[in-house]
């Protein structure tokens, strides 16, 4: 969903019940929400991940942005964020790595000066 107004732009995308499995790992959260939103003067980026576990192992989210937690082959991006230098902001809830095998983003917002954008699930399988 995003929403506009004269001077914000608020996007956020979530999903429920997340079971997920990438080159063999998985993953799996009760509930994943990513907010991006432009402000005049600045940018706000947070997700929430409640239950997140990988491969049945409860795993701590500080909600720190673009905290990493390593996977066979790759790596799991947590509340990953990125500002262009337009002041786009995206936030990826999760971001799974697979180098070569797979890219997994679940729960993506972006906001900008320009619009908005919301995904729960976007994948690239090599």
């Amino acid at each position: 969903m995003t929403i506009g107004y004269p001077d914000e732009i608020d996007s956020e995308a979530s999903l429920a019940a997340l079971r997920l499995s990438v080159a063999g790992t998985s993953i799996g959260a009760d509930f994943i929400m990513a907010r991006a939103m432009t402000l005049a003067g600045g940018v706000v980026g947070t997700s929430n991940i409640d239950n997140l576990s990988i491969n049945g192992v409860p795993v701590p989210v500080t909600g720190d942005p673009n905290q990493t937690i390593g996977i066979p082959g790759g790596v799991l991006v947590i509340n990953e964020q990125r500002v262009s230098a337009d002041g786009t902001t995206v936030v990826n809830a999760l971001h799974a790595i697979v180098d070569g095998v797979a890219d997994v983003v679940v729960a993506s917002a972006t906001a900008g000066a320009s619009g908005g954008n919301a995904k729960a699930a976007q994948a690239t399988t090599f």
